[in-house]
C-alpha cells in the first residue's frame, strides 16, 4: 500500500523556533505610540513579560523553544503529515495533496503551540492571571489549557457571535477553569461603551482585544495573552512548517504550493514561514494566505498604520488592514474575523513575497464536506478556506495535466463546530461580500501618520 501518514519521533520535536525576520529582504517597520514616534520594549511591559517582548523584537533565526514547553508539546506533537489519496482519487487530479493535521492537540486546533509558550513565559515572569480573547474559541480553550498548565487564572472575552454559536468552546474554556464573557460585556469601559452605543453589538476579534488590554492593563497580577498577528505567536507557530519540512525528506517529497487560512496571521505563518526559509535560499514554492471574502483583509485592504483594536489601546502596527473599527459579519469561521494582518505577513505580501486569495463561506463549506467524505476528518470552518484553495488548485492541476504536489494545514477539527455544518445542509448559511463603500468609510478612519 502507499503510505498515507509520515510521522516523527517525540525526539524530532523542533528544539528552536523559526523567526523569518531573519530571512526578509528588509527589517520589520517599528509599532508606533499614540504620538507616532518608534516605541521600545518598555512600552509593552505593562501587558506582555520581558521575554515574549524579547522575542517580538528579535531578529535572531532561531529561538530556543524551553524544555518545560517541549515536554507538554510531547502530548500532541509531532503532529501527522497526510498524504490524501482519497481526496486525490475523489478528485480526479494528477496533483498530489499533502495535510498537517493539527486538530490532534487537546484543544483541537494548532493554538495551542503558543498558549503552552505564553504560559509558561508569564508563569515564569510571576504573573498570575492572563486576560485574553477569542473568536470563534479555538484560542480561547488553548489559553484556557495552558493556564491550567501552568497555575494561571485565566479570563477570556469571545466574540458575542461565536459565544451564541460555539457554546460547547465556551464549556472547553470552563472545564479547563476560565472564567468567559461574551464580548462586548459589561466587564470593562470599552465593552460598556460598545453596547452603550449598540446594545445588539455582536462583537468582533478588535472590540474583544480592547477589553483583554484594558483588563490586562489594570491589574498588577495579570498579563495579556494574544493568539496571532504579533511576532512571538506566530514564531511559536513555526514548530507546524518545521516539522513538516521533516516530514517531506521522509515522503521523498516537497511542495509546490503552501495553502493556509489566514485571519491574524499565524495560521499560515506557522505553516508557511519555514518553508520561506527556502525560498529566501532561491527555492521556487508558492505561499497562499486564505482568507474570508466577507473579511478580505489582504486582498481588499490598505497597507498603513493601524490599531490592532477597536478602542485604540494597542500600538499601531504596519499592516494590511480594513480598519480597526471595522465589524465584519457574522461567519462561522470567527477566527479569521479580524479586521488586521500580522505585521509580517503583510510586510512580505506587500513586497509580493506572498500570495493571497479570499473564498466565500459556501465554497469553503462544499470544500470541508468534500474533504470530509474523501478523508474522514471534519475540519473546522477555518481550515476549510485552506482546503477550498487547494482544492481549486488540484482542480486546475486536472485541467492542465501538472503534477503539482499541494500542502494545506488543517488547522483544526470541526467537532464543535456542527451547528456550521447543520446551517449549511440546511441552506441557512450565505455568502458575504462586504461592500466596498463599507471598507472605504472604516479606512477614512484610519489614524493620520506621518
Amino acid at each position: 500500500m502507499p503510505q498515507t501518514k509520515f510521522l516523527l519521533d517525540e525526539s524530532e520535536i523542533p528544539t528552536h523556533w523559526y523567526n523569518v525576520v531573519a530571512d526578509m529582504p528588509n527589517r520589520p517597520a517599528p509599532p508606533l505610540g499614540p504620538d507616532g514616534k518608534p516605541i521600545g520594549p518598555e512600552a509593552l511591559t505593562a501587558i506582555f513579560p520581558m521575554s515574549l517582548i524579547e522575542q517580538e523584537m528579535s531578529a535572531e533565526r532561531w529561538i530556543p523553544i524551553p524544555e518545560k514547553v517541549r515536554e507538554i508539546y510531547q502530548l500532541w506533537r509531532p503532529s501527522p503529515l497526510f498524504r490524501a489519496h482519497r481526496l486525490e482519487a475523489a478528485l480526479g487530479t494528477p496533483a498530489k495533496i499533502y495535510y498537517k493535521y493539527e486538530g490532534v492537540s487537546p484543544a483541537g486546533s494548532h493554538k495551542v503551540n503558543t498558549s503552552v509558550a505564553q504560559a509558561y513565559y508569564n508563569a515564569e515572569a510571576g504573573i498570575k492571571r492572563i486576560a485574553t480573547e477569542t473568536g470563534a474559541g479555538q484560542w480561547g480553550c488553548s489559553m484556557a489549557l495552558a493556564g491550567q498548565m501552568f497555575g494561571l487564572d485565566v479570563r477570556v472575552y469571545m466574540v458575542k457571535v461565536s459565544y451564541g454559536q460555539k457554546p460547547y468552546r465556551r464549556s472547553m474554556m470552563q472545564t479547563w477553569g476560565a472564567e468567559v464573557f461574551a464580548s462586548p460585556s459589561m466587564e470593562t469601559h470599552s465593552g460598556r461603551a460598545a453596547l452603550a452605543e449598540d446594545p445588539d453589538n455582536p462583537g468582533s476579534l478588535g472590540l474583544a482585544i480592547s477589553e483583554a488590554v484594558e483588563d490586562a492593563a489594570s491589574r498588577a497580577d495579570t498579563n495579556y495573552a494574544l493568539g496571532s498577528v504579533l511576532n512571538h505567536v506566530i514564531l511559536h507557530q513555526t514548530v507546524i512548517g518545521l516539522e513538516a519540512k521533516k516530514q517531506f525528506e521522509k515522503a521523498g517529497d516537497y511542495p509546490d504550493m503552501i495553502f493556509a487560512p489566514c485571519g491574524g496571521g499565524s495560521n499560515f505563518g506557522g505553516a508557511a514561514f519555514p518553508f520561506f526559509a527556502d525560498k529566501a535560499a532561491g527555492k521556487n514554492v508558492r505561499l497562499v494566505a486564505v482568507e474570508p471574502a466577507s473579511c478580505p483583509t489582504l486582498t481588499r485592504g490598505h497597507y498603513a498604520y493601524d490599531f490592532g483594536d477597536t478602542a485604540k489601546l494597542t500600538p499601531m502596527m504596519l499592516m494590511y488592514t480594513l480598519g480597526h473599527d471595522f465589524m465584519p459579519p457574522g461567519i462561522h469561521a470567527g477566527g479569521l474575523r479580524y479586521h488586521g494582518d500580522s505585521a509580517l505577513v503583510s510586510q512580505l505580501y506587500h513586497e509580493k513575497l506572498l500570495e493571497a486569495v479570499a473564498v466565500h463561506q459556501l465554497a469553503t463549506f462544499k470544500a470541508g464536506v468534500t474533504f470530509a467524505r474523501a478523508e474522514g476528518i471534519i475540519p473546522a470552518p477555518e481550515s476549510n478556506h485552506a482546503i477550498a484553495a487547494c482544492i481549486d488548485e488540484a482542480l486546475r492541476c486536472k485541467e492542465s495535466g501538472e503534477p503539482k504536489t499541494l500542502f494545506f494545514n488543517l488547522s483544526g477539527h470541526g467537532h464543535f463546530d456542527m451547528a456550521a455544518y447543520d446551517s449549511y445542509f440546511s441552506g441557512k448559511l450565505e455568502d458575504f461580500a462586504y461592500p466596498e463603500e463599507a471598507i472605504k468609510a472604516a479606512l477614512e478612519r484610519l489614524p493620520k501618520v506621518g
